[in-house]
């Protein structure tokens, strides 16, 4: 596949390559044939990706500086980035009243802006050549939220809307934006989130218990029933594969069992029945 015909850049920079969909996503593209530039802020996490047929570059999407040297490294050496995937992003779980402000800005830097700004860098080039792909990792939690995820499913509701936007704004210059939805992925993304909790917002004030409850729920629903709906981040990045290799990609992916599962119920209850719903999960703080 490489750079594709004539003059057109189907060169594709993947964020947040250290860990889970990211590296897995990059992998998978690399064995496919794309020419592919991992990146993550901390490069000696992804050396090894060498190894496994990917350029790679430090790429910190809160930092404007690293973002413009990356994007113009791939465009000096390949002319367009042709495939952008905006996968860097990390969950913030808490009370909506516990979470500090500084973390609610730090969730919204990493998964919201440095996304935007990616898109911003990359796309003209992507115009001038006729031809490029936006692929933004969403998640189920962009169209539903569950009690103690109210920042970080802030986050992907954002993701989501920009994305809707965005996808009309430049299709007529040849590109495409699509969206990816995963439900329940067992990485180190589920751990991470329970670590930031346990480390945030767990003390002793009124939502203490509650706190733990939906850190002890995050753990549980990567181990317990329902992760035998959920998936690997192979899946996610075969769905990927799959998007950017079609001429004309569905607007939206949903990944795993769990995901259509859950997105399924969340359609068909109003607001009131899905609090009873995830009340099955989630004690209720109360005084």
């Amino acid at each position: 596949m490489g750079n594709g015909s004539g003059n057109t850049s189907k060169a594709v920079l993947v964020t947040g390559c250290s860990t889970g969909i990211g590296r897995a996503t990059a992998e998978r593209l690399a064995d496919q044939g794309w020419t592919v530039y991992a990146t993550a802020r901390r490069l000696e996490s992804i050396d090894d990706l060498q190894g496994k047929g990917c350029k790679t570059l430090a790429l910190d999407v809160t930092d404007e500086q690293s973002m413009q040297t990356a994007v113009s490294a791939v465009e000096a050496a390949e002319g367009a980035v042709g495939v952008l995937v905006n996968n860097a992003g990390y969950s913030q779980s808490g009370a909506v009243e516990s979470v500090k402000l500084d973390d609610v800005r730090a969730q919204f830097e990493t998964n919201v802006f440095g996304l935007v700004r990616m898109c911003q860098l990359v796309l003209p080039a992507m115009r001038r050549q006729g031809w490029g792909k936006i692929v933004n990792v969403s998640s189920m939690g962009g169209k539903l939220t569950f009690p103690g995820g109210g920042i970080y499913h802030g986050t992907k509701h954002a993701v989501e809307a920009i994305s809707d936007a965005l996808r009309f704004e430049v299709r007529g210059f040849g590109v495409d934006v699509i969206v990816i939805e995963p439900g329940l992925i067992k990485t180190q993304f589920a751990d991470a989130a329970v670590s930031k909790i346990e480390s945030g917002t767990i003390g002793n004030g009124p939502y203490a218990e509650f706190n733990a409850a939906v850190a002890e729920a995050t753990a549980g629903a990567y181990e317990g029933p329902l992760a035998k709906l959920g998936g690997g981040p192979e899946d996610v990045a075969r769905k990927i594969a799959k998007a950017i290799s079609r001429r004309r990609p569905k607007t939206r992916y949903p990944v795993t069992p769990s995901a259509r599962m859950i997105l399924g119920l969340h359609t068909v209850l109003p607001d009131r029945g899905w609090d009873a719903f995830t009340a099955t999960s989630f004690p209720r703080p109360k005084p």
